[in-house]
């Protein structure tokens, strides 16, 4: 199964994530559809350069964003959270689940390099190379730190760019503006666990 976004789709149904979450427990195609065609562009555009170097010439990352999608709608009977937006979290979890995976295959396979102090630089991703590992190491634990929704709404604006209307719409806000304050405080808050010579900027 291949995963394609239609943009009709995406315009036309504007309901909360939540609600096609639930359409598509119901049993309706056409939520999942929606679904596809509102995240997969997003996951795509984020995905981008955060698979390591010495995977790229067996596995590609658009392959990875559609396996990303199919675990994701096969497991969605088992998939809960008390956050309206928690969905777009899953999916990163997921794809970096995956490529995970594929670091630690790769470094099974048969007739691989030795291990040299080179190894790690190797398997950077180009995120990793502009930001520094260290850096990309403490972000992760500070998100793991904050509290859920404050956590997904930093993944949504700072990692998938999206605008604070979205991410008020999807995680059921009030405005724009309360979003802008939550991922204001967040990032506040996620600075504290970052080496001081970075900064993080809504």
């Amino acid at each position: 199964m291949v995963f394609d976004s239609n943009p009709d789709l995406l315009v036309a149904d504007l309901q909360s994530t939540t609600r096609l979450l639930e359409r598509y427990r119901d049993g309706e195609q056409a939520a999942r559809d929606a679904l596809v065609a509102r995240y997969l562009p997003i996951l795509r555009r984020w995905a981008h350069g955060r698979l390591p170097e010495r995977t790229r010439d067996t596995t590609d990352t658009d392959d990875l964003v559609q396996v990303t999608f199919m675990r994701a709608i096969k497991s969605l009977d088992r998939f809960e959270s008390e956050r309206p937006g928690a969905f777009l979290a899953y999916l990163r979890t997921i794809f970096m689940n995956l490529v995970r995976d594929e670091v630690r295959r790769r470094a099974a396979r048969p007739n691989t390099e030795p291990m040299t102090r080179s190894m790690p630089a190797q398997q950077s991703s180009q995120v990793e190379k502009a930001v520094g590992h260290e850096v990309m190491e403490a972000y992760e634990r500070g998100l793991g730190k904050l509290p859920e929704n404050k956590r997904i709404a930093v993944i949504m604006r700072v990692e998938f760019g999206m605008s604070f209307d979205q991410v008020a719409e999807e995680l059921e806000m009030a405005s724009a503006n309360a979003a802008r304050m939550m991922v204001t405080r967040a990032l506040e808050k996620l600075a504290t666990y970052l080496p001081e010579d970075t900064g993080a900027n809504p």
